[in-house]
């Protein structure tokens, strides 16, 4: 089992069954849409490693569907779908983020090819971060620990390492509690409370000093989870929270 979740966009009925059925026998778990509409909700609201996206649908097109994951989740690996020939499209497609494309008809060997070197390469995997610059010190996430600018330090648990380093790794973007759920603990949000989610960030907030009343590290966004504050400079592995 790969572990990794997958969400299929595609109209056609019979392209569909079968890309869910080799994704499924591959490993993987496997969302699907069938039509823009339905396709644009789950994509924006669902949690998931990768998006297999057709740029031709009723309803939400893939465009639109592709621009408004982008705006969300900038790093998440998106591989579309295009028809033979249709140059424009593909290049459109890439131009707007997406991570590959595949030409129909397609092989599934290939299409899983690109699925694990696109998974491989992509950017949401956090260990980079190290460093992290806070409003009154600084996350040292290779110690477990916080050093403040009077002196004082506190110590992370393993679990607080691992939350604050994918905030980071996602810095800019609402995280939600199923998402967490899924990437830290590694469990299925539908078979356990999600409020454990806020007890620990709750904590973590206060061995960062982010006052829970007017946080500035890690921002609550009403109805979607969680955020670090201050999206990531440049390509460095420090972060600097909004001050």
């Amino acid at each position: 089992m790969t572990g990794k979740r997958v969400l299929v966009i595609e109209d056609d009925a019979s392209i569909r069954r079968g890309l869910v059925d080799a994704l499924a026998f591959s490993g993987y778990e496997v969302l699907q849409a069938a039509d823009g509409i339905e396709g644009s909700k789950e994509a924006l609201r669902a949690t998931y490693d990768l998006l297999l996206l057709d740029l031709i649908l009723p309803g939400s097109g893939g465009f639109q569907i592709l621009e408004a994951v982008r705006d969300e989740r900038p790093t998440l690996p998106i591989i579309i779908l295009t028809a033979r020939g249709e140059e424009g499209e593909r290049v459109r497609g890439l131009r707007l983020g997406a991570d590959d494309y595949v030409v129909k008809p397609f092989s599934i060997r290939e299409l899983l090819a690109r699925i694990e070197a696109v998974l491989r390469r992509s950017p949401e995997r956090p260990h980079l971060i190290d460093t992290i610059q806070l409003p009154e010190g600084v996350a040292n996430l290779a110690r477990c620990e916080v050093r403040f600018d009077d002196g004082e330090r506190a110590d992370l648990s393993e679990r607080e390492v691992e939350l604050l380093r994918y905030f980071a790794s996602n810095a800019g973007r609402a995280v939600s509690r199923d998402e967490i759920l899924r990437r830290i603990w590694r469990l299925d949000p539908r078979h356990f409370e999600t409020r454990t989610i806020d007890v620990h960030i709750g904590n973590l907030r206060t061995k960062l000093r982010d006052d829970p009343g007017n946080p500035r590290v890690l921002v609550t966004v009403r109805g979607r989870g969680y955020m670090f504050a201050q999206p990531k400079a440049g390509s460095t592995e420090s972060v600097r929270a909004a001050t």
